[in-house]
Parts: structure tokens; C-alpha cells; sequence
């Protein structure tokens, strides 16, 4: 009698918690609100094209010109602009002192905040180190760290023949022949191994590189580890050295230097066939490409202020070192 009475309040229950009806209620999401208590509707069955737009890679990529316009707002504080009376403009042609400064011309693969960063190493490192103005054609001593060395350090003389890259990856190259055996070292400039870089005689050359004295007479790259410092009178221009290199016969060269516009080089001969190969690889349109060239350049607004931002800042660390010149005079 008690379990029959049981079964039957169980059904009851079970005719009580049963729904009415099988309709699907579509989901709703309540958002409460702070200030009104409306619902929001979260709609789910978005279009292929809808759900596309969403889920797009976001273009990680702010302007220059938008990001400095927000930096010197008048809502942040301290990133007033200077005035013009007071801002300091480097010389024009600094570009050629610090190469390596300069923003990098191929604009697809540049990243202003990496040149910013890296333009501050390398004047943490000049602080350091001096790292005189220097040209190619220019002689130099350059000595580096050696554990291999006895006195722990190296010390290597010779001509600068090459000069390139940008930033933290800045390098140039010196040669000279030693005991009748052509040698080259490529020294990269803020590498800290690199100890000290003396010019021993600041001259330029006619040309941009000068590989071609690798097929040159062993005279004009032989210097001596011995030779002192050529001073030049204070204020004075570089000098521009027009001496004309005298190559090898063409038999001996390493590079065909007849394809190449060479200035500092004695006028050469070469056989017809190696003639008619120079004119079919020719291209003196090139020259005449301001499209080339616009893109191979960086806007001269853009070199002007970020040389005058190296040139302040060089000024500053040569006051602090002739400061501490001073100092260092007065305790002696």
C-alpha cells in the first residue's frame, strides 16, 4: 500500500517539471548595464562575409606623421615642440660624415622604432669610444681584442677600400699588403670587440669603392704598421687624393673592371670580344630613372631631422669629453 502511494507521487511530480510545449526558444545573452537595464542579442548566424571581417589580421602599423601628431598634443604632458628659433639643424653635408645614421632607403623593410633603438646604441657606444670621421681612401688602424694574441690585443693598418650598411650593422673594410700578400679585414664599427679607430691620413678618393686595387700594383696598398698620424690644419676641407691607380693586365684581373665606371684607375685596354660584352651589359638608362632614384632615396625631411637629432646629441658628447679633458688636466 506505502510503495503504491509512492509511484504515484512520483509521477505527479514528474507531470509537474514536464514542459508544455517542444518549441525552441531562441538564446538570448542579458548584459547588465550600469546605467539603463537593457538587453543585448547576440547574433549568432553572422555571413560568410561578416565572420571574414571579423576574424581579418589587423594591420599592425601606425603612420609616422599620425603617431607624432598624437605625441606633441596638448593632452600629453613635456612633448611640447620645440621652437624654431631654438631647434638645432645639422650641417648639410653630415649625411657623408655618419652615413650609417641615415634611415634606410628601401621603405617596404624599414622600422622607425628599430633605427630609433639603434640609432641610441651607437651613440652609447660613441660615448665610449671615439670614432673619428673617416672616408674611403682614408688610412686607418683599427685595434680589436684578440685572446689569441699575446698582448690580448690586435693591431691592423691599412686603407679603407669599402663602407656600407646602416645602423648596428655598419662595417668597412681595410687593406694592405703584408710581406707581399694582399690581406683585408671588414670591421664592424660598433662591434665591442673593436677597441679604438685612429685615422692615421683623412683623404678621400675618387671612387665610391676601390676593390679594383686588389688587381692594382702592390704600392699603392702597401703601408707601414709604423706610420704616424698626418695632422691637418684645424677648419680645413678633406682633401681629395686624384691619384690614378695602374692595374694589372687584364689576364691577372679578378673582375671585369672594364663593365665598371672607374675614375681613379690609368686608362687600360681590353680584346673587342671583352668590348662587345661591356656594350651588351650596358645600361645608361639607369641614370637617366628619376623614378630609380626618387626610391632609392630617403625624403630630405626625414634625413634632416633625424641628423639633427644625431648632430645635437654628438655635440653633446663632445662637450661632456672636453669636460672631462679639462678635469683631467687640472689633477695632473
Amino acid at each position: 500500500m506505502a510503495t503504491s502511494l509512492g509511484l504515484n507521487a512520483l509521477r505527479l511530480s514528474l507531470s509537474v517539471l514536464r514542459p508544455s510545449s517542444c518549441a525552441v526558444v531562441p538564446c538570448q545573452l542579458t548584459v547588465a548595464h550600469k546605467s539603463h537595464n537593457a538587453t543585448h542579442v547576440i547574433n549568432y548566424r553572422r555571413t560568410r562575409a561578416e565572420m571574414a571581417k571579423a576574424i581579418r589580421r589587423k594591420q599592425n602599423f601606425l603612420h609616422f606623421e599620425l603617431v607624432d601628431k598624437h605625441r606633441h598634443s596638448p593632452l600629453q604632458t613635456g612633448t611640447e615642440n620645440i621652437s624654431q628659433e631654438t631647434e638645432v639643424t645639422a650641417p648639410r653635408n653630415y649625411r657623408y660624415v655618419m652615413p650609417e645614421f641615415m634611415p634606410r632607403p628601401d621603405w617596404e623593410r624599414r622600422d622607425r622604432v628599430l633605427e630609433k633603438l639603434e640609432r641610441r646604441d651607437m651613440m652609447r657606444r660613441r660615448a665610449i669610444m671615439n670614432i673619428p670621421e673617416f672616408y674611403v681612401g682614408s688610412i686607418m688602424a683599427v685595434t680589436v681584442a684578440d685572446a689569441y694574441a699575446p698582448s690580448k690585443k690586435n693591431r691592423f693598418v691599412g686603407i679603407c677600400i669599402d663602407r656600407g650598411e646602416y645602423g648596428l650593422k655598419a662595417y668597412f673594410v681595410l687593406r694592405n699588403v703584408v710581406d707581399g700578400l694582399g690581406v683585408e679585414v671588414m670591421y664592424e664599427m660598433y662591434n665591442p670587440k673593436v677597441l679604438s679607430i685612429e685615422v692615421l691620413k683623412l683623404e678621400k678618393r675618387l671612387d665610391d669603392q676601390l676593390y679594383y686595387l686588389r688587381d692594382a700594383l702592390p704600392e699603392y696598398s702597401t703601408f707601414s704598421f709604423d706610420m704616424e698620424p698626418v695632422q691637418l690644419p684645424k677648419g680645413a676641407d678633406v682633401p681629395l687624393n686624384t691619384t690614378k691607380v695602374k692595374l694589372k693586365p687584364t689576364k691577372e684581373w679578378e673582375c671585369r673592371w672594364e663593365a665598371h665606371d672607374l675614375q681613379g684607375v690609368q686608362p687600360f685596354e681590353v680584346n673587342e670580344k671583352r668590348m662587345r660584352r661591356k656594350e651588351k651589359s650596358a645600361e645608361p638608362w639607369k641614370k637617366h630613372d628619376l623614378m630609380l632614384d626618387y626610391r632609392s632615396r630617403v625624403p630630405e625631411e626625414e634625413e634632416e631631422q633625424v641628423m639633427a637629432e644625431v648632430f645635437r646629441e654628438k655635440q653633446v658628447i663632445d662637450s661632456q669629453r672636453k669636460s672631462m679633458r679639462t678635469v683631467l688636466k687640472k689633477r695632473k
